[in-house]
């Protein structure tokens, strides 16, 4: 799974999902949300005064109100949610919602300075606009994100990134199948797979401060 992390802006947010029927999405408020919470996590990301569980803490609040987590990690597990047993589905969502958040206080170092700007937002189903950003870092040439949106129990929540025409919820989705696939079909290997990056990630948090 460490192939993705690398690939990830921001790490979590790079595996946000959709979580099931939406509403029609008006383009207004989902570039508005994508602005907000833009500034929300950069503001987290840049904030050096305060400390990194700090830090952590508020990109957590962040990605708790932009993402419906369980939603997402339904999506994600794919048809093997049906084979976990109810215990196995709670523990994989604790530790999902972990992953999302260590992804990012990770990579705080990485990212200090980031800032990013609004391109054209679209409409791209009745359910959902694409809303087209430029991420740009110190020392690193500029690069674009669309974030998909759409409404989900009434609210807007990133549902999908599409990062150089590749869909990072299909990735993940993929890249979790694969391990419970490698392991005759266990949803206790890929549980053990997620503790597993948990701790090499809160590893490189310890290291990047």
């Amino acid at each position: 799974m460490t192939s993705l992390v690398r690939r990830s802006l921001l790490g979590s947010l790079a595996v946000l999902a959709i979580a099931g029927p939406a509403s029609a999405q008006d383009t207004n408020r989902a570039t508005a949300f994508i602005q907000a919470t833009g500034q929300e996590l950069v503001a987290a990301v840049n904030d050096t005064h305060s400390d990194l569980a700090t830090r952590r803490q508020k990109v957590a609040a962040v990605l708790r109100r932009a993402v419906d987590i369980e939603g997402v990690g339904r999506f994600i597990l794919g048809r093997w949610w049906r084979q976990a047993s109810a215990q196995e589905q709670q523990e994989y969502l604790k530790l999902f919602e972990e992953t999302l958040i260590r992804n990012l206080s990770a990579r705080f170092g990485e990212y200090q300075g980031v800032r990013f700007s609004l391109g054209r937002s679209q409409q791209r189903t009745e359910d959902d606009v694409l809303v087209n950003t430029i991420i740009e870092r110190p020392n690193s040439a500029p690069f674009a994100l669309d974030w998909r949106v759409a409404e989900v129990g009434g609210q807007p929540r990133v549902v999908d990134v599409i990062a150089e025409g590749t869909s990072l919820r299909l990735t993940q989705r993929s890249e979790y199948s694969s391990v419970i696939q490698r392991n005759n079909g266990s949803i206790a290997a890929l549980l053990q797979a997620m503790r597993g990056q948990i701790a090499q990630l809160a590893t490189q948090e310890r290291q990047a401060r």
